[in-house]
């Protein structure tokens, strides 16, 4: 199959959760034959790079701003991918659900991954919020399919508005890092360090993290790996911590993120909107002591794999941290638990396979 995955900012992945998606699926289809392009953005993927890892990839220019960012780059992809004559397009996030008609003029059919509950997120305005309600209702009609990566999520769209979406999780790896100089860079030690990953917005709950861990007495440290083009004030408020034990790092990716993942003594989870989210999978891949706001799609991925503190409660939050880093040989049940977890249910090697099956019913004749 010739196949366009587009919605993102491109590969290698080095923002967020899509752009793992789309670099794992991509180059798991790829192995198995397929022709896979995913498109990206110029000011995220040099414009040098024709492959990577054996998918083809397209580069094009976009609007740098918070609102348009997403929506001029689809477009242009969608243009652009009129030209290719692909066989299927696999567009990434409900914002660009009002794309999804044009491929399919043409005879292309569309599936849409439609992610979270995106107008939920508190960085939007009352116009984004209205523009994501609206493409939440648009993504029951213009693609041929959706899919949904949580039962949550997956029910959200089936009671609001009567859509029936297609499950397919997002992926974890087990695979361990080898490396060791990220912690060496960082002065870092392993299983001393708390970690938190997740762009650095008001619902991923960066602040309340901070919050907690300032009033937990230990002599671990805190390891806060993030950033957000479009929240400085906000990041400015979570770096204004006097605790001497925080850290913040920024963004890290690839070797040095799965580093900071294996080695890590608690992973806190503190999302408060969107599907299964990818550093939670990660950190669970990585056999890590899971500490995670309890929302129903974190209570989803997690399971009984980890310790639930109420949801955006802080002092839960400290509570939990504190019993961890009290009495750690009582939680080591719920690392291999975790662990086993991501591999049986959130394998990359099962995902590929769930959407190369769905590509190609689309493809067959009826």
């Amino acid at each position: 199959m010739r196949i366009a995955i587009l919605g993102t900012r491109g590969i290698p992945s080095n923002y967020g959760g899509f752009e793992t998606f789309a670099e794992e699926c991509a180059a798991g289809l790829a192995s198995r034959g397929h022709q896979v392009t995913v498109y990206g953005r110029s000011h995220y993927v040099s414009g040098s790079l024709n492959s990577y890892r054996g998918i083809n990839i397209v580069v094009l220019p976009t609007l740098r701003f918070k609102y348009l960012d997403t929506v001029v780059h689809t477009f242009l992809s969608v243009a652009h991918s009129l030209y290719r004559r692909f066989d299927i397009i696999l567009i990434c996030n409900a914002a660009n659900s009002i794309y999804a008609w044009i491929p399919r003029l043409f005879g292309t059919p569309v599936v849409l991954n439609v992610d979270g509950i995106e107008r939920l997120r508190r960085k939007w305005n009352w116009l984004g919020r209205s523009y994501y309600h609206l493409c939440e209702y648009l993504s029951t009609l213009l693609p041929n399919v959706i899919v949904t990566d949580a039962r949550v999520i997956e029910s959200y769209y089936r009671e609001k508005y009567n859509a029936a979406s297609v499950y397919i999780p997002y992926g974890a790896s087990t695979a361990k890092s080898d490396g060791g100089s990220t912690l060496e860079r960082l002065g870092l030690t392993a299983r001393e360090y708390c970690l938190y990953v997740s762009r650095l917005e008001p619902e991923n709950n960066a602040l309340l993290v901070v919050q907690a861990f300032e009033t937990v007495r230990t002599a671990k440290r805190l390891v806060i790996v993030g950033d957000a083009p479009y929240a400085q004030d906000y990041i400015r408020t979570v770096k204004a911590t006097r605790d001497s034990r925080i850290l913040f790092p920024g963004a890290i990716y690839g070797e040095g993120y799965r580093e900071l993942l294996a080695n890590a003594f608690c992973y806190i989870h503190a999302t408060e909107v969107g599907g299964a989210h990818p550093a939670l999978l990660e950190a669970m891949g990585q056999a890590n002591l899971i500490i995670f706001n309890g929302t129903p799609e974190n209570s989803e991925v997690a399971g009984d794999c980890g310790l639930l503190y109420r949801k955006n409660d802080a002092a839960d939050l400290a509570r939990c941290l504190q019993i961890a880093v009290d009495c750690p040989a009582r939680f080591e049940g719920l690392r291999k638990a975790a662990l086993e977890r991501a591999r049986t249910q959130y394998s990359w090697e099962t995902i590929v396979s769930q959407y190369e099956q769905l590509f190609t019913e689309l493809l067959s004749p009826k």
